[in-house]
């Protein structure tokens, strides 16, 4: 009788184990990943586009676009106002062409920068970015558009801004905000250069 409760506890261990591994090895399971930082901020979830009605964009996309659009039209007033300090020398050709009434080039800058955000954070599988890299896009020798060199100071000062942003933009939560600041931390060494 020993011998058959001892034989009877083997196989019931032995069938535990069993499924248990062979649950652990079925390639249909979920994998539990964490987010990435364009699906915190909505992923690829379709929704209207407040911009061009009866369209459709990705969320993530979206708000990336409406922090974007938010610190460019923060960094213009405060040129425009004359409370930017030297900041205002970065932008001097944007900050005219838009004081001139034409918003062309600001169009292309917000579409570059939502394009650049959304696929280095996770929205890679649905966007692409095409334009030039940080460190020409920053280089005023190459980039007409950028009018000086940017400073560490001027650099934070930036990301100020698109702090201001993401919080006029409802993006609150402190752990996507340190996560934003990560990766503009990631480019100060492209962006300012010696």
């Amino acid at each position: 009788m020993k011998k058959l409760i001892h034989i009877t506890l083997l196989a019931l261990f032995l069938g535990a184990s069993f499924s248990f591994l062979s649950c652990n090895d079925n390639d249909d399971d979920p994998v539990m990943t964490e987010l990435t930082l364009y699906q915190k901020l909505g992923g690829t979830l379709k929704v209207p586009d407040p911009n061009n009605p009866g369209t459709l964009i990705e969320k993530g996309r979206l708000s990336y676009r409406s922090v974007v659009d938010t610190t460019i039209t923060l960094i213009v007033a405060d040129i425009v106002a004359g409370s930017s300090g030297n900041f205002g020398a970065h932008f001097a050709p944007l900050v005219s062409e838009v004081s001139a009434g034409n918003t062309t080039k600001v169009a292309v800058l917000s579409k570059n920068l939502t394009d650049f955000f959304s696929v280095n954070t996770g929205g890679g599988a649905t966007n692409t970015y095409t334009g030039a890299s940080m460190t020409v896009a920053h280089n005023p020798a190459i980039n007409t558009r950028m009018g000086v060199k940017a400073t560490n100071a001027n650099f934070d000062k930036f990301i100020g801004y698109v702090g201001t942003a993401a919080n006029l933009n409802g993006v609150t939560d402190p752990v996507i905000i340190n996560q934003v600041v990560a990766v503009l931390e990631s480019l100060r060494t492209q962006v300012v250069q010696p």
